[in-house]
């Protein structure tokens, strides 16, 4: 068997399986990627920018919501910062199979910065408007759609490939524990020095990541940068090559639909916290650090179950859980009642996602890695907008919970034809292995 069918089957022999004898080997088992220097580096900075982001996302979604009072409006600004990603990530892994990749992390990390300070400026100045939140979250996720895929390709030039699906576990780790930390921060930060402060927090955060990738040293990049062929030619390989393998093709394909219906949800956060319970702004904060919580312990649960559970059960069990957990949050009528649903739901989504996310950079070539994982993140990043604007305009419609409800319906019954199908997904992953011997 070979390591591309371990990583499928949950089999491969890491050193997360040796026994432990210290405290610090007990660690190193359970998140094998912290063995790497340059990933401690990388963990701390990133974590710390991460807070920022959050505290940027929550305070944008309230800022929007207090100008407007439209549930569309927050869905809109929710979109134009993640469209970008469906017209630009193809050119964003382009760039990423391209050029060197802490470079590249370098640039789209300053540009952040500037971005979030600007936006920061004009809101303490009173000169904010809905057109320039706009603009400025339109030109943020332009620059997200490069750095994105090169946060996700430099994974594997920080760890050996044994420990890669220990260390997209713990990124998405990061995500989701500035996820907890960050929108309680927001909630507290808006209530006393209002939005435009939490814009500059999140501008300086980013000090913290730059001066970890400065510290980060690559002595020779794993793979060397893809020829310069022409852009279209390099993008069209990089889809034919998704396309045909049969197991990154179905992740993708699953991937949209969740994209659409199921993470949408998170937009309308502030408008549940505000109009259905009557919270403030920390009270939203709560409930974005209830499912960031969840999400949590769904990322470490990967990281430390990696080569005990098969991915496809982690996959259809994780959005199982949050399909339900979802709809049952629609029906809660208590805010606590709420919190303990949206927990649920992050464990069961974000153990999903980094499982599918651990298993395409295992199985991806190199050569493709920074295409493949741009049209990945295009798919689950760049179709939000869609969801963003799908959930704004049911809940103008019809209210709320009933738009929240419909997705995690649709996302149950688009699991339930993933879990019909896995025999054959498997029987035609086993034939691509033979044709393609891998």
């Amino acid at each position: 068997m070979n390591k591309a069918d371990e990583s499928i089957n949950g089999n491969d022999n890491s050193p997360a399986e040796q026994s432990p004898t210290t405290l610090k080997e007990k660690v190193l088992s359970a998140f094998p990627a912290f063995r790497s220097r340059n990933f401690r580096l990388y963990f701390i900075g990133q974590i710390v920018s991460m807070i920022g982001t959050w505290l940027q996302m929550v305070a944008q979604g309230w800022l929007v919501l207090e100008m407007t009072g439209s549930a569309f409006w927050v869905g809109v600004t929710a979109a134009a910062s993640s469209l970008p990603t469906l017209f630009l990530s193809l050119i964003g892994g382009v760039i990423v199979d391209r050029y060197n990749r802490k470079t590249i992390l370098l640039w789209t990390q300053s540009a952040s910065m500037a971005l979030a300070l600007v936006l920061g400026i004009v809101t303490l100045t009173g000169t904010v408007t809905l057109a320039v939140i706009l603009v400025l979250a339109f030109l943020l996720g332009c620059v997200a759609a490069v750095a994105t895929p090169a946060i996700q390709a430099f994974l594997s030039e920080m760890v050996e490939r044994a420990e890669l699906h220990s260390a997209v576990a713990l990124n998405a780790a990061i995500f989701n524990a500035s996820r907890v930390i960050g929108p309680a921060i927001a909630g507290l930060m808006i209530a006393w020095i209002g939005t435009g402060g939490a814009f500059i927090a999140n501008g300086l955060s980013y000090l913290a990541v730059i001066a970890a990738l400065l510290a980060i040293t690559i002595e020779t990049p794993r793979t060397k940068p893809a020829s310069h062929q022409p852009p279209l030619q390099s993008i069209r390989d990089g889809i034919i090559y998704t396309w045909e393998h049969p197991v990154i093709r179905t992740i993708v394909l699953f991937v949209s639909v969740v994209s659409i219906f199921g993470w949408s949800f998170m937009s309308m956060l502030p408008v549940v916290a505000k109009q259905t319970f009557g919270l403030g702004s920390d009270g939203m904060g709560y409930l974005f650090s209830a499912f960031g919580l969840g999400s949590l312990s769904g990322t470490v649960l990967v990281s430390m179950s990696s080569g005990k559970i098969r991915s496809s059960s982690m996959v259809i069990g994780g959005i199982f859980t949050f399909s339900l957990a979802l709809g049952a949050f629609t029906y809660a009528s208590d805010e606590r009642i709420a919190m303990a649903f949206l927990f649920i739901a992050g464990i069961g989504m974000l153990s999903a996602f980094a499982t599918m996310t651990a298993t395409v950079q295992r199985l991806v070539d190199d050569s493709y890695r920074g295409r493949v994982m741009s049209i990945y993140l295009m798919v689950l990043m760049g179709f939000m907008p869609l969801g963003n604007l799908q959930v704004g305009f049911l809940s103008e419609q019809f209210g709320t919970a009933i738009a929240i409800r419909i997705g995690s319906i649709v996302v149950f019954l688009a699991t339930l034809l993933l879990f019909s199908y896995r025999k054959e997904i498997q029987a035609a992953w086993r034939e691509y292995r033979e044709d393609k011997d891998v």
